[in-house]
Order: structure tokens, then sequence, then C-alpha cells
């Protein structure tokens, strides 16, 4: 994925993630289906997103487990 995909993944994230922090499942699913159709809306294809990162849902989960600065962060994309 290219930085402008980090980058989106990293910036939808910080401004969509629930007020409190959540391991809820379901409450993940439908952040990581949202944040996929906002992808696309940007150009971003579903394909390019899921094989640099694998599981959206991991990324948001681990996102939320690991906040730095008042962003978000995951370690799989640094």
């Amino acid at each position: 994925m290219s930085r402008r995909g980090i980058d989106f993944l990293n910036d939808w994230i910080a401004e969509h993630h629930p007020d409190t922090l959540t391991e809820d499942p379901t409450a993940i699913a439908d952040l990581a289906d949202q944040l996929m159709a906002a992808a696309e809306k940007q150009g971003l294809s579903r394909r390019d997103i899921s094989e640099e990162v694998g599981s959206v849902f991991q990324v948001i989960l681990e996102a939320m487990q690991n906040r730095s600065g008042g962003r978000l962060y995951s370690s799989r994309w640094g």
C-alpha cells in the first residue's frame, strides 16, 4: 500500500474511533466496514488495503489498544 493508503487508514481511524475504546467485535467490525467503504470512495481498493495490512478488523483493534500522542497507532504501519 502506498503512503497515501497508510495515511488514510491512520487518519480515518483517528477520526472515527469510538470515544470510549472498545474491544467489542461487533463495534470493530462495523468500523472496519465503514473504513473500507470510505477507502473505496477515496480510490483505495479493498484488495490493496487487505494485501498490505491483512485484517482491517485486527488493525483497528490494535490501533484502539495502542494510542500514541492522541492518534491511534498500529504496529502494522509504523
